[in-house]
């Protein structure tokens, strides 16, 4: 029998708050309530990229409030910190920005981004994958050549502590492109 772990209130109070904060949202099947994505997101941080850090599943959990929701930096910084904060803003899109000119932005924060944002990153682009097949054919190509995109950003400067996550996602795309 394994030993309980202790659990980490703070974890659970951000997904307690990207519950609230995504609440009647839905991803683009129009069915599934899109919180599913940030607790998945998380979910494969942990179980299959095999990071504990409870800060950096806070990151997972919450990386799509600022950029998909009302919550700002400031609320993040209050409730869970600077650096948690931080690194969720690494994982915002400026939306102010147009389109071409805000990928470009955010890949190049990416490259430049602890491991910690490079994992969540790189468990967001395989949740996304999984998804593509709820996804008409023409998204489905824009998803994969948008993961693509990103796996290709990350490859010169992904960080050793995130090199098998980026494998993993890296295979990830092959199979679904198939």
């Amino acid at each position: 029998m394994q030993e309980a772990k202790p659990w980490d209130r703070t974890l659970l109070e951000a997904v307690a708050f990207a519950g609230r904060a995504h609440q009647g949202q839905v991803r683009k099947d129009g069915r599934t309530p899109y919180v599913s994505h940030v607790f998945r997101v998380c979910l494969i941080v942990r179980d299959t990229f095999n990071i504990t850090d409870p800060r950096a599943l806070m990151a997972a959990v919450l990386h799509d409030t600022v950029e998909d929701t009302l919550v700002d930096f400031d609320d993040l910084q209050t409730h869970f910190g600077a650096e948690v904060a931080g690194w969720v803003a690494l994982l915002s899109k400026d939306k102010r920005l147009p389109e071409a000119e805000r990928e470009r932005a955010y890949i190049e924060q990416l490259a430049r981004a602890p491991w910690q944002v490079q994992a969540c990153k790189l468990a967001d682009i395989a949740d996304n994958l999984m998804d593509v097949g709820n996804l008409p054919p023409e998204r489905r190509a824009h998803a994969i050549a948008r993961a693509r995109q990103y796996l290709a950003a990350l490859k010169v400067h992904v960080a050793v502590e995130v090199k098998q996550p980026y494998e993993i996602v890296s295979r990830l795309v092959e199979e679904v492109e198939k």
